[in-house]
């Protein structure tokens, strides 16, 4: 097996300003502790070296075991266990248990926690009030952020401004606040769909699972007795999967560092849905959304293309890829077809990635 990054080992630095040369430790994964850095001094104020790397491009914020890719274009792991390995097999709740704390869960574990989740899925009505009294041009990430903003103040009991900065060291808090946030954060983005759309939602139902109430908020209309596509539910499981974990990306890292001074975790997750908005994070599937409704229908794909290929147009989310993510590509593309669907975006995104594949191959 090829060492990441080199291997462990210790690193010699010659400062050709002193002439000392220094012996600095390179770990198993191919990382320096920048701080290692500041014992390199040559005189002056006395303050040693510092690391300038404008937008972390080989800097590491955090060492973690919760994902990984096996080298930079391997297939993303999620505590050791593939993701192909995980897609179209287990649930969404599964992985989200499996990441957060380090092992898929038993039967009852999973019950327990599917249990907590939907106890925590419905939005209070102030909250849904915020989200309606917002403009009808609001653009869905705005209203994401305003809506957990409003969380926070539902909630004022586990925030640290009010209950003190020891409330989130209790292992009880802790989880309920995981339940609490993966619960409303479903609810609240069908919310916000109906929002946009000009509609009002169903609520959810104790009896469905995390995909199958996400589809019958949004699609329900009403009728309690709607029942989701069963395979449009698999697609969102594999596609909740799929996006469960992305490492420290912009909107994981905006959470982080909010979490850093100790504000409470809803307005944390508002400065993330902030970052996602981004058309370098998540605000890229967008860009994706509004080039296929450009594009329009299949018969407009080649045409497209060759205005790609002309340097006229760009193709966003699209094409070959690397070789370990093109097994979960296919997985995902046979599940799409297996939905039988008219929509004319959907169909235009399949006739797209074959294409655009057979372009570059």
């Amino acid at each position: 097996m090829t060492s990441v990054g080199g291997g462990a080992g210790m690193l010699t630095v010659l400062d050709g300003r002193t002439g000392k040369q220094h012996s600095i430790e390179v770990s198993a994964d191919g990382f320096i502790n920048a701080s290692a850095l500041k014992r390199i001094t040559a005189g002056g104020d006395g303050v040693g070296l510092r690391v300038y790397d404008p937008g972390y491009s080989v800097t590491a914020a955090a060492c973690s075991s919760i994902s990984h890719r096996a080298g930079p274009t391997g297939m993303p792991h999620y505590r050791g266990i593939p993701v192909n390995e995980l897609l179209g097999r287990a649930s969404f709740t599964e992985v989200a248990y499996l990441l957060i704390y380090g092992h898929l869960p038993t039967r009852d574990e999973l019950a327990a926690y599917d249990q907590s989740i939907t106890a925590h899925s419905y939005i209070p009505k102030q909250v849904q009030q915020v989200i309606y009294t917002m403009p009808s041009t609001t653009h869905p990430m705005t209203l994401m952020m305003a809506g957990f903003t409003a969380l926070g103040a539902c909630y004022l009991g586990q925030n640290p401004a009010v209950a003190g900065q020891g409330v989130y060291k209790s292992a009880e808090v802790q989880d309920q606040l995981i339940a609490r946030v993966l619960g409303k954060v479903s609810t609240l983005a069908a919310l916000v769909y109906h929002k946009v759309t000009g509609s009002y939602p169903t609520p959810p139902k104790a009896s469905l699972s995390y995909a199958e109430n996400f589809l019958y908020v949004v699609k329900a209309d009403g009728n309690q007795d709607y029942c989701p596509d069963p395979q449009l539910v698999k697609v969102v499981e594999m596609l909740l999967v799929l996006l469960a974990e992305d490492g420290l990306c912009c909107s994981t890292a905006a959470v982080r560092h909010l979490a850093s001074s100790g504000v409470d975790v809803f307005t944390a997750m508002a400065g993330g849905a902030g970052a996602l908005a981004g058309i370098n994070d998540g605000g890229e599937l967008e860009a994706v959304l509004n080039m296929l409704q450009e594009i329009g229908t299949p018969d407009d794909v080649a045409a497209f293309l060759q205005q790609v290929k002309n340097g006229h147009k760009q193709l966003c989310g699209f094409g070959p890829g690397n070789q370990a993510a093109r097994p979960l590509t296919e997985q995902m593309l046979e599940e799409l077809a297996g939905l039988h669907t008219d929509d004319p975006l959907m169909q235009a995104g399949l006739a797209l990635q074959v294409l655009s594949v057979l372009a570059e191959t």
